[in-house]
């Protein structure tokens, strides 16, 4: 909702009902309740990758139709992890073309009955995805980083005795039309190269991991149950105000009850009906870390529903918050946030982009250490386990898609456009409730100059808004400012520049100027606010020069200090963010500008802090408490 120019954007308009219009059912996160079960498939399981030439032996032959081992050799796989890093073997490592993964579980019998639903759910697997139970087809999917899932009690029951045999073939085959984009390329020279050889080729700047990176799981509902839940919160003095929507599917009539918890487990509001406001008197709202003294409080609101035979009850975590946008500032609850964060990405050794609990929980240390108060998900959607701690820390996200490296005109087409609104359309429907997600990110870094781009990114946020009204929507630019097609759509300026590194690189000097500039071009023409959301430079940890040279630690920390020293100039005017690129070093591919990997992070790929981590954290802190934000007696953790 709109205000007008002087009163700024308002996007609390929790009254507003359009919201939702999903193509699919809902995507809620599974979760045990007295009529829900899980059954986690996290683990070892068979694994194959189709070598044959044209990548398609294992459809020809249906691998699916038995065991993957007695169609061939097979090895041990974990899931969720990326299949890359885990053997010897160089062809796995950059494999193009389909895998075959293969679990047996047994199936509890009481789940295979009229009145149970038996729901399979991968929580992410990267790219293409088909998916078979007992050598029946149930599900595919394309893109990677979103979950997926089908209802599979018919098959199950087609094979007594509980068994069941998952087989899913993955290909991380990227094209023109996929999210991020890629072309195939065929070379044919036998004096320089092997017959048959295919490369890969991408415009994004990390490694193209691959396989079942997240949980794999079997999940049950009753055959009529809770299958969406929409939540849109505001507050006004003490009072908060939580508008919600539920959908209930296999019952025409069904009778819902809302009930809303506080940390305590007490009742502090109900309400009856599949849709309505609940009102909660001395509302505890939902901050952000270094905002107030009890940052991310969430309340578990209770959904259940009953009718004569079945009953279904599902709790979901809800914070109360507003967010809005003026010309100069972004308000949460009303008061001028300041985004002090970062850049980061799902990537750790071994594991590649697989969900690892350990280095999650690290990261989040890591971050409140720091003294950040947000990121973003560059450059994809991140683990939903992700979302949800920070929401109970109370780390605010920038929720990207994964539309990176969008840079040929041929990925501007009518297919790239509908994959990628289906792509905002996942995005949303599974984020959408979630307090720490501030803004959506619809892509970074494309070639916004083209002509297509115009249509495209108005298209694109358009229809994001229209999916959810409540939070403004952005994409990542690194464009001239005077022809970016994108920018006049976009709600905050999002701009990444890399001033004495890939511009003018070694000269320091000239960050003060180039940067002012960027900012004054961007802020004149646009009148919008600005964050910062990439500057950085590459450290090679414990290499160090005086005076500062580039790939040191020492010259990592001036570009920082240079860039920081704008910062705060324009702070006080239009500027409302900056996030260091990057959290942490991670892989991208091999390249004569990367030595394993990109080594911008202020943290190595191992999580071991540089000189540029301690910068930080002094400079986080300190504008935490220069901002008024850092409640009283908040000091270094």
């Amino acid at each position: 909702v709109r205000k007008g120019p002087s009163a700024g954007h308002a996007y609390h308009s929790w009254l507003l009902w359009n919201v939702g219009h999903f193509k699919d059912s809902g995507m809620l996160f599974p979760r045990e309740s007295s009529s829900r079960e899980i059954k986690e498939l996290n683990g070892l399981w068979n694994f194959r990758a189709d070598h044959s030439l044209n990548r398609n032996l294992g459809f020809e032959q249906a691998w699916y139709k038995s065991r993957l081992a007695e169609s061939g050799p097979v090895i041990d796989m974990p899931v969720p992890a990326s299949y890359n890093d885990i053997t010897q073997d160089p062809r796995l490592r950059d494999f193009i073309g389909w895998v075959w993964y293969e679990r047996e579980v047994l199936v509890p019998s009481g789940w295979v009955s009229e009145e149970t639903r038996v729901v399979l759910r991968v929580g992410s697997a990267h790219y293409y995805s088909v998916v078979w139970v007992n050598g029946i087809k149930v599900m595919e999917h394309e893109g990677g980083h979103l979950p997926f899932e089908a209802e599979i009690v018919e098959v199950l029951r087609n094979n007594p005795g509980g068994a069941c045999r998952i087989t899913i073939a993955v290909n991380n085959t990227l094209t023109l039309q996929t999210l991020p984009p890629g072309t195939i390329q065929h070379i044919d020279d036998p004096t320089r190269y092997p017959a048959d050889y295919v490369v890969q080729n991408t415009n994004f700047d990390f490694f193209n991991y691959a396989g079942l990176h997240r949980p794999v799981m079997l999940y049950t509902t009753p055959k009529a149950y809770v299958d969406d839940i929409t939540v849109l919160t505001t507050f006004a003095d003490n009072i908060g105000l939580l508008s919600y929507q539920v959908s209930v599917l296999g019952s025409p009539n069904p009778t819902v009850t809302v009930t809303l918890t506080d940390k305590d487990g007490r009742c502090v509001a109900s309400s009856t009906g599949p849709s309505g406001v609940i009102k909660v008197t001395d509302a505890n709202l939902w901050w952000p870390y270094l905002m107030h003294e009890n940052p991310g409080y969430l309340y578990s609101m209770g959904v259940s529903w009953a009718g004569s035979v079945y009953e279904d009850v599902y709790a979901l975590p809800v914070g109360i918050r507003t967010v809005q946008v003026t010309n100069t500032q972004f308000l949460i609850n009303n008061k001028p946030f300041y985004f002090h964060g970062v850049n980061k990405h799902e990537d750790a050794d071994i594991r590649g982009k697989g969900l690892d609990w350990p280095l999650m929980v690290k990261d989040f240390n890591l971050l409140k250490w720091l003294g950040a108060n947000s990121f973003r998900t560059s450059h994809y959607p991140y683990a939903e386990e992700i979302m949800q701690m920070a929401d109970r820390h109370g780390i605010v996200v920038i929720d990207e898609c994964p539309g990176v490296g969008i840079k040929d005109i041929r990925s501007f087409g009518n297919a790239s456009l509908s994959h990628h609104l289906a792509v905002m359309d996942e995005l949303v429907r599974r984020d959408k409730n979630h307090a720490s997600v501030v803004m959506w990110s619809v892509a970074n870094e494309p070639a916004a100059e083209m002509p297509p781009a115009g249509f495209y990114f108005k298209t694109l946020m358009a229809h994001t808004k229209s999916l959810d009204p409540t939070r403004p929507v952005t994409f990542i630019t690194d464009s001239n400012f005077a022809r970016d097609k994108g920018a006049p759509y976009v709600d905050v300026i999002c701009v990444n520049s890399y001033f004495s590194w890939y511009h003018d690189p070694g000269h320091l000097e000239v960050i003060p100027f180039q940067l002012n500039t960027q900012f004054e071009n961007w802020y004149g023409k646009y009148q919008k606010p600005i964050i910062q959301s990439e500057y950085g430079a590459d450290v090679v940890p414990g290499l160090h020069t005086d005076p500062p040279m580039m790939f040191t630690e020492e010259y990592q920390k001036m570009v920082l200090q240079n860039y920081h020293d704008v910062f705060d100039r324009k702070r006080k005017e239009y500027v409302i963010g900056e996030l260091i690129w990057n959290f942490a070093d991670f892989m991208t591919a091999q390249t004569v500008t990367r030595v394993v990997g990109n080594k911008k992070g202020i943290f190595s790929r191992q999580r071991h802090p540089k000189a540029g981590a301690f910068l930080l954290r002094e400079r986080y802190w300190r504008l935490a408490n220069e901002t008024g934000l850092l409640p009283v007696g908040a000091r270094y953790p």
